[in-house]
């Protein structure tokens, strides 16, 4: 079965998109965020960016559950995923069965929706180190979030339909 990756940077509505993408295909979500370790969480909530000896373990256990997700249902991830070595990493071996969906944004608008966030660890300043990391997949479905989240969602499922 499939696992949709729903990546970008934070603030551009993974969660959100995700969520609603999963209700629609009738399977699991989950949230990457979830699965960092604390020392990660710790990290980020002091507002220092990860780097990517950080992120290796947060991989390596996103991955296995990728594999036991393909095996059942599926599943929607929200991931960021911003580098393509990342999705390397998450899709290893299930190359077919991992489909990234992409949201795309200018940083402004993704600022503007960060500072209106409240309760969420992710700091607002971290957020141009996201976009300077951040590779563009040139395989993935590509969706700009300029827009009405129902839109997003129809525009993501008549891509995967295709």
């Amino acid at each position: 079965m499939n696992v949709y990756v729903v990546m970008g940077v934070s603030g551009i509505g993974k969660t959100t998109i995700g969520e609603k993408l999963a209700e629609k295909l009738e399977i699991p979500f989950y949230d990457a965020d979830d699965y960092h370790p604390e020392a990660n969480v710790k990290k980020m909530s002091s507002g220092v960016a990860l780097d990517d000896e950080d992120r290796k373990e947060w991989l390596e256990i996103l991955a296995k559950n990728i594999k036991n997700w393909s095996e059942n249902k599926g599943a929607v991830l929200a991931c960021s995923a911003l580098k393509e070595t990342y999705r390397e990493s998450l899709s290893k071996g299930l190359k077919d069965q991992v489909v990234f969906v992409y949201l795309h944004a200018e940083y402004e608008l993704v600022f503007k929706r960060m500072k209106a966030r409240k309760g969420h660890y992710f700091k607002e300043s971290l957020l141009k180190s996201q976009f300077d990391t951040l590779e563009e997949p040139q395989s993935a479905i590509k969706v700009d979030v300029d827009q009405e989240i129902t839109e997003i969602v129809n525009e993501v499922l008549g891509k995967i339909k295709q």
